[in-house]
């Protein structure tokens, strides 16, 4: 990547998740711009700041445009770009730190405009990119560069979050389902409307859960990570509060909102119908003004 980037030498850590990350969104940005024909520079990646901001550069193969934002504000970046380019996919990439902390006051407004964008966010339960301090995610009790006495706050559950905040279409993954992955957020940016990826991604520097995810036979452990079943409605809210409130974490689609999904530029375009269908022409305006 250093002949790419001759300023810059962007990497990831030998075994990070979001190498895998980076594979499945390319598949699955190549495998739209199949079905639509359209080219991939048809879609916009913006990326917040950490590990997972990396990924904007690191892309392979045909290049789709990437904003490189600021710590938390991946969101209303999107919020700008898409409302001016309604025409663009528009694909958010983010990481734990990054999303749920100061960029979690962000989830629920978009959620509730709907903004057709997709969020993919690389859950790896630290800072990693500072070298290790906690994060939302990261486990209660946890010593870290930042909690020498152990974390004093509970760990944030983000599906249970984004249940809570009204996002319409809810996926959980993971980055070694490489294949899976980019299907899931291909699948996600087929929605119209705001959807969200969340991957368990882990970081083998500082936070090595991949054994914990996956379970080890041998020694004991196990998955913590399982498949959501195939029986499961998509559609029944209540059927996804459930299953995100145990202490595993479900694998496939949460939630998928029932009925028609109005996106937020679509809504943004009717508004603005309704108000030039209601506003007086300037003359009768003037007129009124006059003495």
């Amino acid at each position: 990547m250093s002949k790419r980037n001759p300023v810059y030498d962007f990497k990831w850590c030998p075994g990070c998740g979001d190498f895998g990350v980076k594979v499945a969104i390319e598949q699955a940005l190549a495998k739209r711009a199949i079905e639509r024909q359209e080219s991939v520079e048809k879609s916009a990646i913006i990326a917040g700041i950490g590990c997972s901001g990396n990924l904007v550069h690191l892309q392979e193969g045909p290049q789709p445009f990437g904003i490189h934002g600021i710590h938390g504000r991946t969101l209303p970046i999107a919020y700008g770009f898409k409302s001016n380019r309604p025409d663009m996919n528009v694909l958010v990439v983010s990481g734990d730190g990054d999303f749920l902390s100061i960029g979690a006051e962000h989830i629920g407004p978009q959620a509730r405009r709907n903004l057709d964008i997709t969020v993919v966010v690389m859950d790896n339960g630290i800072y990693g990119l500072t070298k290790g301090q906690a994060s939302p995610t990261t486990e209660f009790e946890v010593v870290t560069a930042t909690t020498r006495y152990g974390k004093l706050d509970d760990r944030m559950h983000p599906l249970e979050v984004y249940m809570g905040l009204g996002v319409p279409y809810i996926a959980s993954e993971m980055s070694s389902r490489v294949k899976q992955l980019g299907e899931a957020i291909k699948d996600a940016m087929d929605y119209p409307g705001f959807s969200i990826v969340h991957v368990q991604s882990p970081c083998t520097t500082y936070n090595d859960t991949y054994a914990l995810l996956k379970g080890d036979e041998k020694k004991g452990i196990e998955p913590l990570a399982f498949p959501i079943p195939e029986e499961h409605d998509v559609t029944d809210l209540d059927a996804a509060r459930k299953l995100v409130t145990g202490k595993r974490i479900p694998i496939g689609l949460i939630y998928k909102r029932a009925g028609e999904s109005v996106p937020g530029h679509e809504r943004l375009r009717l508004a603005k119908e309704r108000t030039k269908a209601t506003q007086a022409p300037v003359e009768r305006l003037l007129a009124a003004m006059t003495i």
